[in-house]
């Protein structure tokens, strides 16, 4: 008899009629889970109505001002303009004397993706000459920003030597003997020009600030910009209010509640323009878009420790600004109109800065120093004085109407 080989004769004895390891172990696949890239079109591009400019006058489009990304530097910005300049990190321009008119403005944003966003915008170029000998009077309403006093001062100076040396100011806050008087206090909100009747209470021997005082426009626990304009300024009303609010209300918004946030500043926007307008029926009256922050963390960190993160403050401005254009797109007081006060800002060279040892004061290893931008929210003066270009600009538009 032939001999069977040992497995098979061991599968025999055992009773087993199927043939050891006849079946193959089944490896797992390779690369069977794909990984989902991002999707397209997640950059938010925010473009104002309107980019306006004078000649002499240098308006500007930062590119990190416009768009909701954590680093814009992996972004391709392709402007398409008859006028002005691309550069690396914004679009440039410094209308010529005699120039002026409306043009199209595209931005276009490209990743290695592909185009990300697109956007829109007119470019309003007036001359300066607009206006010329026209006398007319200026309210100016702010937080800190205008507190600051720098902007409303390049405003006066600007509107006075271009046609304007008989421009009144409005206004009881800014430099002392200031032809640039402003109503902004530091830390303000929408809110408290309307609901701030009574001053806050300073510590016994802490010093009192122009913040801590009630609402100049509260009279007798009302608001009345009449009764302000009558004791203050002869009652002249104002032929232009400006605004620049919304840093104090949005700053400590999180993302889980800032709808709701936002809900409450425009409702207290609406209330403050509705008394303005009663009182002023004639005003033109803009707004100011809120302004972007310093460009790096080192800023926030300066001023606020853990408090908060430029990454959070730049999606809750990103986001007020967002629901102020879609408001007042179709805003019922055609006398209101937006200031694009957030893109003619360049927060990476106008703000605040601080020389600082690289490792630290008490460390001994390295002796190097380098600038560290050391203020979260408030521009140098620079950075004010380009605040004041806008509001300029945007002045000599509305006089050409």
């Amino acid at each position: 008899m032939k001999k069977l080989p040992f497995l098979f004769a061991l599968a025999a004895f055992c009773g087993c009629t199927a043939p050891v390891n006849t079946v193959k172990p089944q490896r797992p696949p390779v690369n069977t889970v794909k990984l989902q890239r991002p999707p397209v079109n997640t950059v938010k591009l925010q473009l104002p109505p309107a980019i306006y400019a004078v000649p002499g006058v240098e308006s500007s489009i930062y590119f990190d001002n416009i768009v909701r990304v954590i680093n814009p530097a992996n972004y391709v910005f392709d402007v398409t303009c008859n006028k002005g300049r691309n550069d690396q990190k914004r679009w440039r321009y410094i209308p010529k004397a005699g120039e002026k008119g409306t043009y199209d403005l595209k931005i276009t944003v490209i990743s290695d993706r592909g185009v990300e966003a697109e956007g829109s915008t007119k470019l309003i170029v007036t001359p300066a000459e607009t206006g010329k000998g026209k006398n007319f009077a200026v309210l100016v309403i702010g937080d800190s920003l205008t507190a600051a006093s720098v902007y409303p001062r390049r405003l006066y100076e600007l509107l006075k030597n271009n046609g304007h040396p008989q421009v009144k100011f409005l206004g009881l806050n800014g430099k002392a003997k200031s032809e640039a008087g402003h109503e902004g206090y530091g830390g303000w909100t929408w809110a408290s020009f309307m609901d701030k009747k009574t001053a806050t209470p300073v510590k016994k021997g802490q010093p009192s600030y122009p913040r801590h005082r009630p609402s100049p426009f509260i009279h007798n626990g009302k608001f009345s910009l009449t009764e302000y304009l009558k004791k203050h300024h002869g009652g002249r009303m104002p032929d232009f209010i400006t605004i620049q609010l919304g840093v104090n209300d949005v700053f400590g918004g999180q993302d889980a509640t800032l709808n709701e946030r936002i809900a409450r500043i425009l409702g207290n926007a609406d209330r403050l323009l509705g008394a303005l307008r009663k009182e002023a029926p004639n005003a033109i009256i803009g707004v100011g878009l809120v302004t972007p922050s310093a460009s790096t963390q080192d800023a926030f960190g300066s001023n606020y420790t853990n408090g908060q993160t430029r990454w959070q403050y730049k999606k809750n401005q990103h986001a007020l600004n967002e629901a102020m254009l879609k408001k007042f797109a179709n805003y019922p007081d055609k006398k209101v109109f937006l200031i694009p006060t957030n893109v003619n800002l360049d927060c990476e060279n106008n703000y605040p800065v601080r020389r600082e040892a690289v490792d630290g004061v008490n460390f001994k290893g390295n002796k190097r120093t380098l600038l560290r931008q050391s203020n979260g929210v408030h521009p140098a003066p620079a950075g004010y004085n380009q605040m004041g270009d806008t509001f300029y600009c945007w002045i000599k538009y509305q006089l050409s109407r």
